[in-house]
């Protein structure tokens, strides 16, 4: 079937008006030459926490002005390829525009994605937890497998990852494991990750081959910044230090630098192993655990303001999504409907589309939450 480019060109302009609508170039650009003013300053690395933030954000507002225009470009060129294999009768130029409006269609849709992403944290770099929950060793099995799942997904995307701490379990797998996505946006994508996952599968760890059902929950909480308030006063902290362990209960360290941090007011606890020395691991506990209480403080606040309006509701559930291996192959999600039939490639870190379909179906949730508290 032959490509409708006039409507396909289209339909792109219409998404890059959306995008460059929600964007506002023209207010990114003057903060841009706000930024490059600030970085110009000769005082600037007096304080080297301001100076980095400022580096920081101009390197970020660069880059989204640069990924606008870059599309823009790009469909540009796009139009005139197009016209130059019409005019032409040019089969082999034609169908590398139709390649080429593929890749653009995949790429704009990312972008456009980007832009829903308006959450007060959805900027920042993540901090995700796995845990193994019930289900005994298949638990565990499945809290490595999404480990995995999110550390390819990051390796796709060449997104830097630090694994701070992980849990092995007896048997085989992980009880929990943390670790971060070093790239701005990270929280506005993995947000919606966070749940209770489900996996039914023929259990490779039954010697009467049954079919078992298990479960892994996941956490996803924004990386804490320095200018964030949350001050925990010592007196609310418990520390622990042991002994960093690998699979089997093995030792992977001889000194006593792991360490785990407990919140006594909230019974939040953090461990770190990950690092070289016990004081590198206390600060990446504690950043760890301010994350959390940020999350707590604003989700409070949050829940507060709902039960004022008399509009209290459930979170997404117990499972929001299943990995289901046996009778027949499917990863579903069952607050966006959206499944496929490959759980291979979902494990192999193919789960764009699912963010994606989360993306969407949050915005979606939020402009419902909007129209029936101003009814």
């Amino acid at each position: 079937m032959a490509v409708d480019f006039s409507q396909e060109l289209k339909d792109l302009r219409a998404t890059m008006d959306s995008v460059r609508g929600v964007t506002d170039l023209d207010a990114l650009t003057a903060r841009i030459a706000d930024l490059e003013k600030q970085a110009a300053a000769p005082d600037l690395w007096d304080d080297p926490d301001h100076a980095q933030q400022v580096t920081s954000s101009l390197s970020r507002a660069n880059s989204e002005r640069e990924r606008v225009m870059g599309m823009d470009r790009r469909v540009e060129d796009l139009e005139v390829l197009v016209e130059m294999g019409e005019e032409e009768h040019d089969q082999a130029t034609m169908e590398e525009a139709e390649r080429e409006l593929q890749k653009l269609k995949k790429d704009i849709g990312e972008l456009e994605v980007r832009t829903l992403l308006s959450g007060e944290y959805d900027e920042r770099e993540a901090v995700v937890t796995i845990r193994s929950g019930a289900g005994g060793v298949d638990a565990a099995d499945f809290a490595e497998m999404l480990l995995r799942m999110y550390l390819r997904w990051a390796e796709r995307h060449g997104y830097p990852t630090k694994v701070m701490d992980t849990s092995y379990a007896e048997e085989a797998g992980l009880k929990s494991a943390t670790f971060e996505v070093n790239v701005p946006y990270a929280y506005g994508h993995l947000a919606v990750e966070g749940g209770t996952h489900r996996l039914v599968r023929i259990s490779p760890f039954d010697n009467q081959g049954r079919r078992q059902t298990s479960f892994a929950a996941v956490e996803v909480i924004p990386l804490i910044e320095s200018d964030d308030s949350i001050d925990i006063p010592e007196n609310e902290i418990k520390v622990d230090v042991f002994r960093s362990s690998g699979p089997g209960g093995q030792s992977v360290n001889t000194t006593d630098s792991a360490v785990r941090m407990t919140h006594l007011p909230t019974g939040i606890v953090v461990s770190m192993q990950n690092e070289k020395s016990q004081i590198q691991n206390r600060a990446a506990a504690l950043r760890v655990l301010q994350s959390r209480l940020l999350l707590l403080r604003k989700a409070e606040e949050a829940a507060a303001k709902k039960e004022l309006a008399g509009d209290v509701k459930a979170s997404w559930g117990d499972q929001m999504r299943s990995y289901v291996l046996n009778p027949y192959q499917m990863v579903k999600d069952l607050r966006t409907n959206h499944e496929t039939g490959n759980p291979s490639a979902v494990f192999d870190g193919d789960i764009d589309d699912f963010i994606e379909a989360g993306i969407r179906w949050t915005v979606e949730q939020r402009k419902k939450d909007t129209a029936a508290a101003s009814a």
